[in-house]
């Protein structure tokens, strides 16, 4: 972050300052824990903890100051204090005005799905040109994508910043400080039914990323999607995928299993021969919006297929892992849902010259849609002829479990958490065998399991 005044800081929140006007504050941190000396504390509140408890912890460690909704009783003389109605709206108001600084495009992304995928698709796209600023991780809440863009500095030459939601108007809210020039949705699926009453709710909350779109900026929508191609918006806007009325096509699609997708990419000024490093047939739609952008913020077509070739997942984002003895580990442990799971069972079915193991956890936030998404996967396992189930929740037990069963596959069991599963791992990994890792993020943590067998010293034979 550029540095700028405690002063600049209370004007661009409209806030009120106690202490000193002209320390430069140069960095922000949520942390009270690890927060450099110097840097600006921002306490977030939730329903479980309040971040104003930690101001004294963040000003002994050496915060120059902190935003907050109640000031503390006592000030230090020299600290500065900016009271707020809302210590998340300043952190999102001083965005806000700090991303006015900076004349470059910013791509902002939605999507119930994909969203992290194709943010690292198209910065690896953009950086063959430019140098572009991207969300770290999967940090796209109220907190990270206002963090994001307060890391913007003078040598960035584009951004692509993914904001996430759990309810509607959030998508609005941040992209009152993205402020894109290109908004794009990568789809609507039934993940956050938790939270929405229909998948059509869910299409209208993820529209509102149309709504902050700088002038003459552009849409581009998943064209295979019939709830988004219904949107009718007052943009310009690109329909992608393999549909007959996409703008931007998916042609002669090739499914490479785990080595990949080959397709071919028609727009309206160039065909794009590309080779994707990356298992799973949604990437070619995923390809296809990527190159929208990419074409809008004028990358040559040399650009393009070599920022496609390019692409790596990020972290526990279906990434082929080679272990030692041949074993293949398809670790998508960071989250999942019906409609990915059932994606990454029908890569591992792909799988030949050993076992397929599937270790599925529990999903969650599915409201209606729990029962028959869990359901789902357990029959396709069973259709797609996968060879161990090791399914690990009361949900799976409850409702995957039997549907595999009924469906044929041979070896199913169950456990009632992760790491119970952790010697069954170890004993049916075999060499040449392929094992899927999938789960909700938070309830299964599957990354952990990813680590474990990362640095287990299998034998090579």
């Amino acid at each position: 972050m550029i540095p700028m005044t405690t002063a600049r800081m209370r004007d661009a929140v409209h806030g009120t300052l106690c202490g000193p006007e002209d320390v430069a504050i140069s960095e922000l941190s949520t942390d009270s824990r690890s927060i450099a000396p110097g840097a600006w504390f921002v306490p977030v509140t939730g329903e479980r903890f309040d971040g104003h408890d930690y101001i004294g912890m963040a000003l002994d460690k050496g915060a120059a100051g902190c935003f907050c909704a109640r000031l503390p009783e006592q000030l230090r003389p020299d600290k500065a204090y900016i009271l707020v109605e809302d210590t998340r709206r300043a952190l999102r108001d001083l965005a806000g005005w700090y991303r006015g600084q900076f004349d470059l495009p910013i791509v902002q992304i939605t999507g119930s799905m994909g969203k992290t995928t194709f943010k690292e698709l198209l910065s690896g796209i953009l950086s063959q040109r430019y140098n572009t600023l991207k969300t770290p991780g999967n940090l796209n809440g109220d907190i990270g994508a206002p963090l994001t863009l307060l890391s913007l500095l003078p040598e960035h030459q584009a951004a692509v910043v993914e904001t996430g939601m759990d309810s509607a108007g959030q998508i609005r809210w941040l992209g009152e400080a993205v402020r894109p020039d290109i908004a794009v949705i990568t789809n609507v699926d039934d993940v956050h039914l938790a939270y929405f009453e229909s998948r059509e709710a869910i299409c209208r909350a993820k529209a509102e990323i149309f709504e902050n779109l700088r002038p003459g900026g552009l849409a581009v929508i998943n064209g295979d999607d019939e709830l988004l191609t219904a949107l009718e918006l007052g943009c310009e806007k690109v329909l992608c995928g393999l549909s007959a009325g996409c703008g931007v096509r998916v042609e002669s699609l090739e499914d490479l299993g785990l080595e990949g997708v080959r397709c071919t990419i028609v727009t309206a000024k160039e065909r794009y021969a590309l080779e994707i490093p990356s298992p799973g047939v949604h990437m070619a739609s995923l390809a296809a919006l990527a190159v929208a952008a990419a074409e809008r913020l004028g990358l040559t077509k040399d650009e393009i297929t070599r920022g496609v070739a390019a692409y790596r997942p990020a972290d526990n984002r279906l990434r082929v892992e080679r272990l030692p003895g041949g074993r293949l580990m398809i670790n998508d442990s960071y989250n999942a849902n019906p409609r990915s799971v059932r994606a990454d069972v029908a890569i591992l079915a792909q799988h030949r010259g050993g076992k397929r193991i599937a270790l599925l956890g529990d999903m969650t936030e599915l409201g209606a849609a729990e029962e028959p998404g869990h359901r789902s996967v357990g029959r396709l396992v069973g259709e797609l002829g996968i060879d161990i189930l090791l399914a690990v929740g009361p949900r799976s037990r409850e409702w995957m479990v039997p549907e595999a069963q009924a469906a044929g596959c041979p070896d199913v069991r169950w456990f009632e958490h992760r790491d119970a599963a952790r010697e069954d791992v170890l004993s049916a990994f075999g060499p040449g065998d392929a094992l899927l890792l999938k789960a909700s993020h938070f309830l299964n943590r599957f990354d952990l399991m990813a680590d474990y067998l990362r640095e287990y010293p299998f034998a090579e034979g």
